[in-house]
């Protein structure tokens, strides 16, 4: 593929299976941080690159607590992505977002208790802005590619990250109704926050499989419904994403790409060599 991918994708593996998708290759690589969670799967729509990272693995074999997060977001980072849509299932904590809608969330709440949520530390300190945690440019323009290709949708809402692999009780969940959460789903920390730190781009694209355990006249959330769901909606998915490749801007609009920009509060010169380098990918353009 010749095509620097104008967008990176993370979610299932049945997103490759793209109509018009070319010159498809999958790229094995190694990160400073690991193996990310599969080999990234690079094709063209229209000539425009693409770059697909299934993110429990090949086969579902990560609990979202074992997700190597920060080699997913380095890997797509040494692609030269600069847009990821995350495309997640996530439980409804609202009457009025149904299962199969799609909600395109503009904040985030990070439940997790287990999970590393930086690339920096060892000796490198750098504190980002993260007051709107989504790139709301890039969920703009993925809304319109929902809407254009028939999907209902709601842009907005409250994402909250549990940390899992369980669902939640009824005792979380309606505490999290009374917080004014609007979905709970497991993978969104710290993906969103590490792509962030990585100056790119980063929007949800969440498709609403049950009403989590809250909703007394639905049944309680199972892997049977999360499934059956996102089957259901695969087609939209990926139909959204290709009208999305398609029709992206080549330059971003945002200030997503400038996170880093006054970042640092550590002095260059006690900076360990071994922690620059390993984040080289990052730094350098501030550091240098």
């Amino acid at each position: 593929m010749d095509a620097r991918p104008v967008l990176g994708v993370i979610g299932g593996s049945g997103l490759y299976e793209m109509e018009g998708l070319e010159r498809v290759e999958v790229r094995e690589l190694d990160t400073p941080f690991g193996k990310p969670s599969s080999p990234v799967m690079l094709g063209e729509l229209e000539g425009r690159g693409i770059a697909f990272l299934a993110r429990h693995g090949i086969g579902h074999i990560y609990t979202p607590g074992e997700v190597n997060y920060h080699a997913n977001i380095y890997a797509l980072k040494m692609l030269g992505v600069e847009r990821i849509v995350s495309v997640s299932a996530c439980g409804s904590l609202r009457e009025d977002y149904a299962p199969g809608e799609i909600v395109i969330p503009d904040q985030l709440f990070d439940h997790t208790h287990g999970r590393r949520r930086s690339f920096f530390g060892n000796g490198l300190v750098a504190h980002i802005s993260v007051g709107d945690p989504l790139c709301a440019d890039l969920s703009r323009h993925l809304s319109e590619s929902v809407s254009t290709v028939g999907g209902k949708f709601h842009l907005g809402g409250a994402y909250i990250t549990i940390e899992g692999p369980r669902f939640s009780t009824r005792a979380e969940s309606n505490t999290y109704r009374a917080w004014g959460m609007s979905i709970i789903g497991m993978t969104t920390s710290p993906e969103a926050f590490l792509a962030r730190e990585a100056e790119m781009c980063y929007a949800v694209m969440a498709h609403v499989t049950d009403y989590d355990v809250w909703h007394l006249a639905e049944e309680p959330v199972t892997v049977e419904m999360v499934v059956r769901i996102l089957k259901a909606n695969n087609q939209l998915a990926q139909k959204s994403i290709a009208h999305l490749v398609i029709n992206l801007p080549d330059e971003r609009s945002c200030d997503c790409g400038q996170a880093l920009e006054g970042a640092f509060i550590t002095n260059p010169g006690m900076i360990p060599s071994e922690t620059r380098d390993k984040l080289s990918l990052l730094v350098d353009r501030y550091l240098s």
